[in-house]
Formats: C-alpha cells, structure tokens, sequence
C-alpha cells in the first residue's frame, strides 16, 4: 500500500486512507445491490438500539454536557489549547461563523420551520392538543432541546479532546490520537487505526446523508420557484455543482475558502432572520425571543432526562415511542459527526483556553438556535394559526404551513415564506444560504477527512483533497440516482447504528481527558489577606 500511495502521489497513512476508501466503495456497492436487504438489517438494528439502549443516549448527553461545565469551571479552564504563550488565529467573529457553518447551519435551514409545526400540529406528550398555546411552548421548547446546547456538547467534547491531545501534546490529527493517556503508544498501532477508520467512515455517511437532505430542500425551493421538478435528475445536477463548488473551496484551503464561505452563508442567514423579524410579526417575535429563552430555562430539565419511559403502555405509540425516531435518532446521527465538526473546530480554535473553548462552542450558537427557532418558529405558528380561536377565525387560510409540512418536510420553508413580500426573491434567497451551507458542510468535511488520513494539520495534496470532496459528492447522488429512496432510508437506519459505537468511542474521551488534566503542573491559588496601600 505504501507503494501505490507514493505512486498515486499521496501523502498520508496507506492504511487508513485504501481501507476508509475501499469500505466506502464496498458499501455503496452493496447498498445500491442490496438497497431492501440492507435497509431491513439496519432498520432492526436501529429498532433495537433505540428501544434497549435510548435511555443510555439520553443520560449519555447529559453527562457530557456535566463533564464540559465542570472542566471549563475548574482550576484548569485557564489552560490553553496549545504551546504555552500561544494565541488565537482567527477572530471571534471569523471563528463562531466558521464553527457554526460547519456545523448546523444546514440543519436549522432545513428544521427551523418543519420542526416546531411538526410539533405544533403532533404534539409528542399524551394529553396536549394540536394547534393550542400548550402545544405551542412545547414545540418551540423540543425543537431547541434538539438543536441547542445538548447538540453542542455532542461537538464540543469530542473538540476539546482534539484540541487539548493535538495542539498541547503535538500528537498526529487523528482520533485515536485522544486515546494516549489509556492506549500510550498503542494509537500508532491496529486499535489506533481502526478507532480512525471508523471514524472517517462515520463521517462521511454522515455527511452523506446530510447533503441528500440539503439537495431535497434546494430542488424543492427551486421547483416553487421555477417549477423544475423535485426529482432525481434535479437533485443530481444540485450535487453535481454544489460538489464543484466545494471543491473550489477545498483547493482553496481552510483560511480562504472555508473562511470565505463561512462568513458569507452566516451574514446572509442574519439576513434572512432579520427580513423575517422586521417583515413579519415584530412585536411579538420580539417578546417570543425573551419568552422562549425563559420556556427553555424552565424545560430544560424536564427534557434532557425525559426519555419516553411510559410509551409501552400508551398502545398509539410504536415499540419504542416518539422519542425513538426524534432525540435518540437525532443524538445518534449527530454523534457521527462529532469526529468531523470535533476536529474541525480544534483545528480553528488552537490558543484559545479550555473555559473560553467550552462555553463560546457551546454557548454562541446555541444562543443563535434560540433566536433563530423563536422567529422562525413562532412565526410559522402564527401564519398556521396559533390557538383554537385563532385558527377558527381564519376559516380555510389555516393549517397551510402544517399540511405543507406533513406533505414534504424540504417545502416547510418555502411554504413559509409565501406569507412574506417578495416572496419570489426570498425563496430564491433562502435556496441560495441552503447551498452555500451545503458547500460550507462538504469542504469541511473534506478537508478534516484529509487531516484524520495525513496526520497533519497542513493540507495534503491538491488531488488528495479533491478526492475526499468528490466522494462525499459521488456517495450521495449515486444513492439518490441508483438506490433512490430506499437507500437514503437504509443510510439512515446505518448511521443510527454506527452511531452507537461512535457514542461509546466519544463517553470514553471523558476518562483520557481526566487522566490529561491530572498530569498538569497547575498551582493552587490561595486568597489571603489583603495587602495594605504602601505595600505596592
């Protein structure tokens, strides 16, 4: 392998890279074969995992989010994350745009609207009506839990493992390189490598999966627009550009391209949120915004330790109750990316301290989620109709945006904004963001794919770049095109399962960032008296 690497003009480990790209290419192989066979498999594999083991997702978060408050509290939240005496590279605002356009931003584009009214119009908790005030708060209160502090602690601690082992103890950017206090010299060896091919993988179907979401909303916002259809054709040249794009940026490299395209699709989704605010509702968007973070202090507890324990006695629900298909899905399939947005994040946040680390990852772009959940989503409802009353007052014009919702989830937002001025320009605005975030995601991934093969934070060859770019590209539109439907589900029940190893692989970077800790040289600093004026 060594030898084919060095004819192909490769820099990087042979083993990880041949077998990470033959896995791929088996996969997808077999997937596209085979698509119901192995959709069942994964499918019952999933069923179990959320019936027996949701409860251990669900705990599993919380303690992550514990263990993140704690070190960035502690005696060691001063330490910084590299050499002694170094400093941050980029700027608070460069940093916080590209941490949060390789994170999420596909996902609030593609749920700020479908999961609040997803919620609103099904409410999750037995006794809540539909459409009511209750159901409301509750939808509003969910749809953050998702995608605000607990989604964060599922990056930010992988991260910080990242960028405590790598840029303080100069060991390879890789995985396994967060393993050295528990396996010394071991990462270097096949538990090593295999920790990093797992991960590699788990990236790359998850982002995979991701980009065929983020394709279905671009094709169905340029369908409203232009009525070019929603099918695979469509879906194939959106990855096909899109892809190309991505590619620009990965030649590019992580200060031009990534950084450009970060800073770029954040100021336009601020854009966005502020047509929608001083367009819509302002006044009472305004007062959701206080009233939203209030409803999320007060739920908060209640939701990060509910964990559906009464669904089999409640006959509605399935084997595993709602919360199977919505929070223990979504911890899984986020975890898969943890990896990826993990040393992500610690290759741009190198300099920064463990405290400032922990609570400007975890608490920015949460912060944003709220704002963005309580404009977007309280203003859906209200278009929807929010209240009995007010739903029997606008006769036929109510329920739009849920029927729209319930129709094909990739509409919500279009369907939304067809309650706003210029709404052609807005829908071919929003399609714009979707895909700029879509390349934000894909060059990201590509370049931390490279970083996990090479060992480096420097960039290795162009063509090897290119090569991870083009394949996250190739995977999706080959499920879309040769798998169809059946093959994104079957992805989807694979990364709810390759998820549970991840989880496991991630809980146990808590001890190895134990063990890190204990090993510094920190003086205890003790208050005394206070000296007297003359004594300076």
């Amino acid at each position: 392998m060594e030898q084919l690497a060095r004819r192909l003009g490769l820099r990087t480990d042979p083993t990880i890279f041949f077998i990470s790209a033959g896995f791929m290419i088996v996969f997808v192989i077999a997937l596209v074969l085979f698509p119901d066979a192995i959709g069942d498999a994964f499918a019952a594999g999933r069923a179990w995992i959320v019936t027996k083991l949701g409860w251990f997702f669900i705990l599993g978060v919380n303690v992550w989010l514990g263990f993140l408050v704690w070190a960035a509290l502690s005696r060691h939240g001063h330490i910084r994350l590299g050499p002694k005496g170094s400093r941050p590279e980029y700027t608070n605002l460069s940093w916080f745009t590209m941490l949060f356009a390789g994170g999420i931003g596909t996902v609030l584009m593609f749920w700020g609207v479908a999961e609040p009214i997803s919620h609103f119009s099904t409410p999750p908790f037995p006794g809540v009506e539909p459409f009511t005030e209750e159901a409301a708060k509750d939808a509003i209160s969910i749809s953050i839990y998702h995608l605000g502090l607990h989604t964060w602690a599922i990056f930010t601690l992988p991260g910080l493992a990242f960028a405590y082992f790598i840029n303080r103890y100069d060991l390879p950017v890789r995985v396994s390189s967060v393993f050295y206090p528990l396996l010394r010299e071991g990462i270097h060896g096949p538990v090593g490598k295999a920790i990093d091919i797992a991960s590699i993988l788990g990236t790359l179907f998850g982002v995979a999966v991701s980009l065929g979401l983020g394709s279905s909303q671009i094709a169905a916002g340029l369908d409203a627009l232009f009525g070019t259809g929603d099918g695979t054709v469509v879906q194939v040249c959106i990855l096909s550009v899109l892809t190309v794009v991505a590619i620009g940026s990965i030649v590019a490299g992580l200060d031009k391209g990534v950084k450009l395209l970060s800073n770029l699709n954040i100021g336009m989704a601020v854009a966005l949120l502020v047509f929608v605010l001083v367009t819509g509702s302002t006044l009472f968007l305004l007062r959701g915004v206080v009233e939203t973070f209030g409803l999320y202090v007060e739920n908060l507890p209640r939701l990060a330790f509910w964990n559906d324990m009464l669904a089999d006695e409640n006959p509605s629900n399935d084997d595993w109750g709602w919360q199977g298909s919505w929070t223990v899905f979504y911890w899984a399939w986020t975890v898969t990316w943890s990896p990826f947005i993990g040393l992500f994040v610690a290759r741009i946040s190198r300099g920064r301290t463990i405290r400032e680390f922990v609570f400007g990852v975890l608490g920015a772009p949460s912060l944003f989620t709220l704002i963005w959940f309580s404009i977007f989503g309280w203003q859906a409802m209200e278009f929807d109709g929010l209240g009995l009353a007010a739903r029997e007052a606008m006769g036929d014009t109510a329920g739009q945006i849920s029927a729209a919702v319930s129709e094909s989830v990739p509409l919500a937002m279009f369907a939304f904004f067809e309650h706003f001025p210029f709404t052609a320009f807005i829908q071919g605005f929003a399609v714009v963001i979707v895909a700029i975030f879509f390349a934000t995601s894909s060059d990201s991934a590509s370049l931390v794919v490279d970083m996990l093969c090479t060992g480096t934070p420097t960039p290795g060859p162009t063509h090897q770049r290119v090569f991870w770019g083009a394949a996250e590209g190739v995977v999706a539109a080959m499920l879309i095109v040769l798998a169809g439907e059946a093959g994104l589900t079957a992805l989807q029940q694979v990364i709810t399962v390759v998820g549970l190893p991840i989880f496991l692989l991630c809980s146990m970077m808590i001890p190895s960032l134990i063990r890190g800790f204990a090993q510094e040289d920190i003086d205890h600093v003790s208050v005394g008296k206070r000296p007297e004026l003359d004594s300076f």
